[in-house]
């Protein structure tokens, strides 16, 4: 049965809220879009400086399915909106040893990678293992987790069903009270392959000694469907976005900062914001980060406390925007420079909260795939070191001269860029402090609340609000978290439970 069309604001437009915004209209609903910023498209933000375009925010494009499945909702076809290209090698690895190692998407083509790369006897027999036990999680997340909103291990649960052996077996399958760190390890014996295996964690954020196993699974994710490149840079994606939205009759208010939800008798009915006053809606939708919805824009009305603390920020970052005068040839798009000891990087940055000391760097070096998103013959690379969220006392002021050399010196060392900073002719940065003032996100966060934990580890807020009627959650702190493809997947399941809960209610037959 068609559902009733109902008044929807949509709080932020980053990718969640953009992918909710289209998927409500398309179900025929009226929509209209807040963003305290110029621009719509949250962290997939785009800096122009000199001639170089850079992407600011996410730069690695997976599972382009959910992508497409926006489009399907609204009939269209993704490729008249946004042109993607596969990239593989998916990733190349510096290590600080010197040597050097592709991620490629075919499995028996890494295997001969593999056998190249390491003296581990097994190593790439052991590799094929690790993909089929990540393809294992993979299909039971898409089973219990993915398309629906969770908020925990009971909702992924049909408890009629859970007698069911093939259900226990699944149950079993997810290796609850594992690690993911643990569970690389036992397939990957040489160090520097585990580390690369570690850092599909950082599509999430979380350290891989504290995050559950069942996050292996991203790594089949990645090899299934592959990394693509939006032509036009990531940036491409929302501007997408915001056509479909356009094409399906969305209204967008930019530069309006919604400052609350008014709430009452648990039911979200009206947005304030200073540009437009109060408004009234039938549903709300909000993109903002959950933890700050709750404890910042929420006025009261909740059904039941909403408990803050059960949740950690996940890391934070210093991005490095260079251009180069002249690319250097031996990299990849993407590439990793790997950190000495995994172990003493994760410590410092979610233990102690500190820099790590001698930390990963992550490149995106696009111009081998777009030249024009420099000057001829230059590069726009992007570098991206994890650091922790905001802490007391860290002014990032004064700590980012210092921490820029650093990272500098980790590429002069180990990816081959001895001469990096005679090239740099133009230059930008965010630090945790920025990315906290610019984007809303809690205490810096770069990816939303981290996936600690070894038992819940894997669970955010659910997308339907179970603390307030009318309201639904969407982004990188909400189900099934952070990452391109997790935070679009969100926005869709918070627009379905709001189209659900607009159906028409069916009397029991008697």
């Amino acid at each position: 049965m068609k559902s009733e069309t109902k008044n929807v604001a949509v709080i932020g437009s980053g990718l969640g809220g953009l992918t909710a915004a289209c998927t409500a209209a398309a179900r025929g609903h009226k929509v209209v879009v807040y963003d305290k910023n110029s621009w719509a498209g949250g962290k997939a933000a785009v800096l122009n400086q000199d001639g170089y375009r850079f992407d600011m925010g996410p730069t690695i494009l997976t599972l382009p399915k959910v992508l497409k499945r926006v489009f399907d909702e609204a009939n269209k076809e993704m490729s008249d909106y946004l042109e993607m290209v596969p990239l593989d090698p998916q990733w190349r690895c510096f290590y600080e040893d010197g040597e050097v190692l592709d991620l490629v998407s075919d499995v028996a083509a890494m295997k001969k990678e593999l056998d190249r790369f390491s003296n581990e006897a097994g190593e790439a027999e052991r590799y094929e293992e690790f993909i089929k036990i990540s393809e294992q999680l993979h299909e039971i997340s898409k089973k219990f987790y993915f398309w629906k909103s969770v908020g925990g291990v009971g909702d992924t649960m049909n408890l009629k069903k859970m007698v069911e052996v093939k259900v226990l077996k699944d149950l079993f399958a997810l290796r609850m009270g594992k690690s993911m760190a643990g569970t690389v390890r036992k397939y990957a014996h040489d160090e520097r392959v585990a580390q690369m295996l570690d850092h599909f964690t950082q599509y999430v954020g979380s350290s891989p000694m504290g995050s559950p196993a069942v996050l292996c699974g991203i790594a089949h994710m990645q090899v299934e469907e592959g990394i693509w490149y939006p032509m036009g840079g990531t940036r491409a994606v929302p501007e997408a976005l915001v056509k479909l939205a356009g094409d399906l009759g969305v209204e967008f208010k930019l530069n309006a900062e919604v400052t609350k939800i008014k709430a009452k008798n648990g039911r979200a009915y009206a947005v304030v914001s200073e540009e437009h006053g109060e408004e009234a809606y039938d549903s709300i939708i909000s993109n903002s980060d959950s933890v700050r919805t709750f404890n910042e824009l929420v006025d009261g009305g909740l059904k039941k406390p909403f408990v803050a603390d059960r949740y950690e920020p996940a890391c934070s970052g210093v991005v490095l925007y260079l251009g180069l005068n002249k690319r250097y040839e031996h990299i990849q798009h993407h590439n990793f420079v790997f950190s000495r000891n995994a172990e003493e990087e994760f410590d410092a940055i979610y233990k102690q909260g500190i820099p790590a000391p001698d930390p990963t760097c992550y490149l995106c070096a696009p111009a081998m795939t777009e030249p024009a998103v420099a000057p001829d013959g230059g590069e726009a690379l992007y570098v991206l070191v994890h650091t922790p969220y905001l802490h007391e006392g860290q002014d990032w002021n004064e700590m980012l001269p210092g921490y820029r050399q650093v990272i500098l010196d980790k590429l002069k060392r180990c990816a081959g860029m001895e001469d990096i900073e005679e090239r740099i002719v133009t230059e930008a940065h965010l630090t945790p402090q920025d990315i906290h003032d610019r984007y809303r996100v809690l205490n810096g966060a770069i990816y939303g609340l981290a996936s600690h934990g070894l038992f819940g580890g894997a669970f955010k807020p659910a997308n339907q609000c179970p603390w307030l009627d009318g309201l639904y959650l969407c982004g990188g702190a909400a189900h099934p978290g952070p990452g391109m493809p997790m935070v679009m997947m969100s926005g869709w399941i918070a627009a379905d439970c709001l189209d659900k809960d607009a159906a028409p209610a069916v009397a029991a037959v008697v």
